[in-house]
C-alpha cells in the first residue's frame, strides 16, 4: 500500500478523552487501531491507553509516544526506527535529523526535521491485525479463556535504500499494539532481493530517547530507569525475567547534551539489541526476522499494580502459561509402579504423570522395543484420562570435546553441549521422534539453553563465535514452538515463556526441601508469596518431597505418607489454595484410604474454585512464621470476585481484625463475604475499597473467604 493511499485506509483520529476505566479491572473499552493523525503525513496507533505517532515524510520516524493513562510523554527526541550493521557498515532505518535539543521535543520542531540521505528510506506501509507468532494446540489444563493471537492492530513500515550496494534489500519494521493493555510489540524483517548475499552483523530493533527517570547532577552508584517494562523473546539463563533479559539496554544518549548530569551519563536511551551477533548471512531471496521486543507502559510505581500489569502481559502474549495441570513426579521406570501411579492419579483427580529426574527415562533411546513399551504406558494413561511425559537433561552435562561448547571462559553450567554441534542437532531430532512415536504429552526440560557462546568453527550449525548464540537460541526456540503446536506441555526452569514454555520454578531453593518438614511449610509459603509478584500462579512450580530429596533424612520426607498426614495436607494446602502446582515427587500419592481421602479433598477443593485460584494474587501480608499471613486472589470477570486465605503458623489460636484490599475484585460499594463457603455477610467498602474482617484461626491452621457481589 502506498503512503499516498492512506486516506482510504485509516480513519481520522477521533477526539480522545481522559482514561476513565481502569484497564486492569475493565479492559474492554481499549481497542487498538491505526489512524491518520492531525498532520497529513502522520500515522497514529493507539488503544486509548497509549499512543505512538509516526511522521512519514521526509522519512518515517516516531515523533510522539504518549502515556494516556498519566497524560505524560514518554519520549524526548526522535531516533531511527532501527539500526543495522550490514557487511561491516552501520546504517539507519528511517529517522529524522536536526532536532535542536534532546531534552524535549516540540511539535513545531518536527516540521523542520530532515531525512538522513544515507538511511533506509520509507516507501510504504500496511495496516492490519495481529497474527499468531506460532501455532498453539490448546489442552484442557486451564479454567481460563484466552485469545490467540492476542487481539490488536498491526502496522508495517517498509523501507529501502537509495544506495546501489543495498539495491533490492528491503527492511520492514513491524509494530503491534494489543487490545485492553498498554503494550506494544516491535520487530524487524529483512528481505534480500538483491543479486548477492548480505551479512547482518548485528542490529538494534528499537531505539527510544525516553524521558529520564533519574536526574542527579553527580553520577550515582545506581541509576533509576524509566517506568517501562521491556523484554523480548530472546531470553535465557534464569527463572526470573530480570536475569533472563538479554536484549534491554538503558544507555547514555550522546545527543542529549543539555541533561542535568554533569558527566552526561544519564541512561535515558532505550535500545533493544542482541548481546552478540546474529552474524547471519541472508542469502538471495531469503528473509531474516529478528526477535520481538515488547514494551509495557506502566501507569504507577506501586509494586502490586506494576506486577499485575506484567502478569497480564504474560497472559496475553503467552496464554499457554495459564495451563496449570496437577501432576505427580514418579521416580521409577518400573511399569508396575508407573501403572499404579496412573491409577492413583485418576482416582483422586490428578491430571498428569511425569517420569521424574532419577527415574531412568531416556528420551534419546531410539530402540523400537523401548519406544513400544513407553507407547503402551502412554496409551494406558490416556485411557485413564491422564497425560504422561518425562524428564530430559539438555545443558549442564558434558558430551565430548567434539560436541561441547568451546569457550575459554567455560559454559554457564561449567560443561554444556553446543546445540548446533552434530550431537545437538541429533538430540532435537531424537526428541521430536520420541514424542511422535510414544504419544507422550509432557517434556520437563532441565538445564535449557543458557545462552552459551561457542567458538567452534567445526560445528555444522554455526560458523563461529559471533553467530553461535543466535543459532542455538533459534534451535531451542523452534523446538519449543514445535512442542507448543503439538500440545506438549513444557516444564522448563528458564524464562522461555514467550517462545512456548508453560512453567518454570516459582523460585525455590532445592536444598530447602531437605530441611525439617515444619520449616518447609513456612518457606514454601514465602516462595509462593515472593514468586507471584511477576509470575501468575500457573507460571511457577513448587515442590513436595514425598521421598528424600537432596538428603535430609526422615525428618524432611513425607513417606510413609499416612504417618505424616498433617504435613502432607499442609503442603497441599499451601499449593492448592495459591493456585500453584507442585512437583509431588515419589512413587505414589497415597498409601492408605485415609491418605487418599486427604489428597482427594484438596484436589476437589481446587477444582471447585479453580478459576479464582488460578487468578492473580494480591500480596496482603507476607508469611513470617510469627503471625498470620494473607493472600488474596482477585478476578473481576468471575462470579467469585475474590478469595482470601489466612494461615496461622503458630502453636496457638490467633484472633484479630484483618484488612482486605478489594479494589481489583471490581467491587465498589458492597461485598458478600462467605467464610469457608458458609453464610454470606455483607461488608461496605471504604473509599480505598477495603473491608475489615474479624478472623479466628486455630493453631497450625487456616481459614478462607469467598468474596462475591451482593445480589
Amino acid at each position: 500500500m502506498s503512503s499516498t493511499q492512506w486516506n482510504a485506509i485509516c480513519p481520522k483520529l477521533p477526539v480522545q478523552g481522559p482514561v476513565t476505566e481502569d484497564w486492569l479491572v475493565n479492559p474492554a473499552p481499549y481497542q487498538a487501531e491505526v489512524y491518520q493523525g492531525e498532520h497529513e503525513h502522520e500515522l497514529i496507533m493507539t488503544n486509548g491507553l497509549i499512543r505512538r505517532t509516526w511522521r512519514l515524510t521526509p522519512n518515517a520516524a516516531t515523533v510522539a509516544f504518549d502515556n494516556l493513562m498519566t497524560q505524560e510523554t514518554l519520549i524526548r527526541g526522535v531516533k531511527p526506527e532501527a539500526m543495522l550493521w550490514l557487511n561491516g557498515t552501520e546504517i539507519s532505518v528511517g529517522g529524522l535529523v536536526g532536532q535542536p535539543d534532546y531534552a524535549y521535543l516540540q511539535k513545531e520542531w518536527v516540521d523542520g526535521l530532515t531525512a538522513d540521505p544515507n538511511a533506509f528510506q520509507f516507501t510504504s506501509y500496511e495496516v492490519g491485525v495481529t497474527k499468531e507468532r506460532f501455532a498453539w494446540k490448546r489442552v484442557s489444563y486451564s479454567s481460563q479463556k484466552a485469545a490467540w493471537p492476542p487481539p490488536g492492530a498491526a502496522l508495517d513500515l517498509h523501507f529501502a535504500s537509495s544506495e546501489a550496494k543495498y539495491a533490492g534489500l528491503r527492511v520492514t519494521v513491524h509494530y503491534e499494539m494489543y487490545d485492553g493493555i498498554p503494550l506494544m510489540g516491535k520487530w524487524l524483517s529483512i528481505h534480500n532481493g538483491s543479486g548477492e548475499r548480505v551479512k547482518l552483523d548485528t542490529f538494534k530493533s528499537e531505539m527510544l530517547a525516553v524521558v529520564e527517570w533519574d536526574s542527579p547532577v553527580e553520577t550515582p552508584d545506581r541509576w533509576e530507569y524509566p517506568n517501562l517494562h521491556v523484554e523480548s523473546d530472546y531470553a535465557f539463563q534464569g527463572m526470573a525475567q530480570r536475569k533472563a533479559n538479554r536484549t534491554t539496554y538503558w544507555v547514555t544518549d550522546p545527543q542529549y547534551t543539555t541533561q542535568i548530569n554533569y558527566d552526561c551519563q544519564t541512561p535515558a536511551l532505550l535500545e533493544s539489541r542482541p548481546p552478540i551477533g546474529p552474524d547471519a548471512w541472508i542469502e538471495v531471496g531469503e528473509r531474516f526476522e529478528t526477535f520481538r521486543t515488547f514494551e509495557l507502559i506502566q501507569d504507577s510505581t506501586d509494586r502490586e499494580r506494576k506486577g499485575l500489569a506484567q502478569r497480564q502481559m504474560y497472559r496475553i502474549l503467552a496464554p499457554w502459561t495459564m495451563e496449570n495441570p496437577i501432576y505427580l513426579h514418579v521416580k521409577s521406570m518400573d511399569p508396575v509402579v508407573i501403572l499404579e501411579a496412573i491409577d492413583q492419579c485418576a482416582e483422586v483427580g490428578f491430571e498428569m504423570v511425569i517420569l521424574s529426574f532419577g527415574s531412568g527415562l531416556d528420551m534419546e533411546n531410539e530402540d523400537p522395543a523401548y519406544i513400544a513399551g513407553l507407547r503402551e504406558l502412554a496409551d494406558y494413561a490416556h485411557c485413564r484420562g491422564i497425560a504422561i511425559g518425562g524428564y530430559s537433561l539438555l545443558a549442564s552435562r558434558s558430551i565430548s570435546p567434539e560436541h561441547d561448547v568451546v569457550n575459554p571462559n567455560g559454559a554457564y553450567y561449567v560443561h554444556s553441549p553446543c546445540l548446533e554441534s552434530k550431537w545437538g542437532q541429533d538430540y532435537f531430532r531424537k526428541l521430536e521422534t520420541f514424542f511422535e512415536q510414544t504419544g507422550f504429552d509432557i517434556l520437563e526440560h532441565d538445564g535449557s539453553y543458557p545462552g552459551d557462546i561457542c567458538e567452534s568453527t567445526e560445528h555444522p550449525g554455526h560458523h563461529g563465535r559471533e553467530d553461535s548464540q543466535w543459532k542455538q537460541w533459534t534451535r531451542i526456540s523452534q523446538f519449543y514452538q514445535w512442542c507448543r503446536s503439538r500440545g506438549v506441555y513444557l516444564n522448563v526452569p528458564d524464562w522461555y515463556f514467550l517462545t512456548g514454555s508453560n512453567k518454570a520454578g516459582m523460585g525455590y531453593r532445592e536444598v530447602n526441601w531437605a530441611l525439617p518438614r515444619e520449616r518447609q511449610i513456612v518457606l514454601a509459603r514465602q516462595n509462593i508469596y515472593d514468586g507471584t509478584w511477576e509470575k501468575t500462579p500457573s507460571m511457577g512450580w513448587m515442590f513436595v518431597p514425598l521421598t528424600e530429596y537432596h538428603g535430609g533424612g526422615p525428618e524432611s520426607t513425607l513417606e510413609p505418607l499416612s504417618e505424616h498426614l498433617d504435613d502432607y495436607s499442609a503442603h497441599m494446602m499451601n499449593n492448592f489454595t495459591a493456585g500453584v502446582q507442585a512437583s509431588y515427587r515419589g512413587f505414589r500419592l497415597y498409601d492408605t484410604e485415609e491418605t487418599k481421602q486427604v489428597v482427594k479433598h484438596w484436589v476437589d477443593f481446587y477444582k471447585q474454585y479453580r478459576a479464582i485460584l488460578e487468578s492473580d494474587i494480591i500480596h496482603v501480608r507476607r508469611p513470617s512464621g510469627r503471625d498470620i499471613d494473607i493472600m488474596l486472589h482477585v478476578n473481576p470477570a468471575l462470579e467469585q470476585k475474590g478469595m482470601a486465605f489466612v494461615y496461622n503458623p503458630l502453636d496457638q489460636e490467633v484472633s484479630q481484625t484483618i484488612e482486605l484490599p478489594l479494589y481489583y475484585t471490581g467491587l465498589t460499594e458492597l461485598a458478600c463475604v462467605r467464610e469457608q463457603g458458609g453464610e454470606g455477610a455483607v461488608y461496605a467498602l471504604d473509599r480505598a475499597y477495603r473491608i475489615q474482617v474479624q478472623v479466628k484461626v486455630a493453631a497450625k491452621s487456616y481459614t478462607w473467604f469467598v468474596i462475591e457481589e451482593v445480589e
